[in-house]
């Protein structure tokens, strides 16, 4: 099978690559389709909503196979008014870019002791067809809880700022430093079972 990921984000479409690479499956991002597509307005109250929404309209375009993802950043102990949740990357109206991204949560944590306890909730929409859609958001696509450290990590990844300040909540290493970041395999083995489940339930 053959289907887009509705986004531009070469680290995230290199990811979801590597965690579906033994599978039957061929994902290519919006930027391999060379097309001027809309921005999405995503307004869901949650990552499930907000990747339906990304989905249906980028299916409604392409008509073939497409799915979406979208995330969520939760912090325990933080007032709703200061919870990133979808909007991650939106922080007074704006968006921000990487390295504003990173220093904006630095910030965030630095005021809070340093250590903010955080999770990741994912959601995942995939259209095959118009009769046929799949969804997902539950703890096996879910981050396990980290820290958010004050201090970045001098290793920089495009498309993932947050990495940087990202620390194990056992050993109290950063992500960066570790042979295999302990929730990126949870959620890649999540994500591999969904998408087994995807091509073993599809009929063309």
């Amino acid at each position: 099978m053959k289907a887009v990921y509705g986004t531009t984000n070469a680290a995230k479409l290199d990811l979801m690559r590597r965690a579906t690479d033994d599978l039957d499956i061929e994902i290519i991002g919006l930027n391999d389709l060379h097309l001027s597509l809309p921005k999405i307005d995503e307004d869901g109250k949650d990552p499930l909503e907000n990747a339906e929404i990304k989905a249906r309209a980028y299916y409604k375009i392409l008509g073939m196979p497409v799915f979406s993802c979208d995330s969520g950043l939760y912090f325990d102990g933080l007032p709703d008014a200061l919870q990133p949740g979808t909007h991650v990357r939106r922080v007074n109206g704006e968006e921000l870019d990487d390295g504003r991204m990173t220093a904006h949560y630095a910030a965030l944590s630095h005021a809070y002791g340093g250590r903010l306890v955080a999770r990741y909730r994912n959601g995942i929409y995939f259209i095959v067809r118009d009769d046929l859609h799949f969804s997902l958001m539950d703890d096996s696509i879910a981050s396990e809880p980290f820290i958010l450290s004050d201090t970045p990590h001098k290793k920089r990844v495009k498309g993932f700022p947050l990495d940087r300040l990202s620390v194990d909540a056992i050993s109290g290493e950063y992500y960066y430093d570790m042979d295999h970041a302990p929730d990126r395999l949870a959620v890649d083995k999540g994500l591999h079972a969904f998408f087994d489940r995807v091509l073993k339930e599809t009929v063309f």
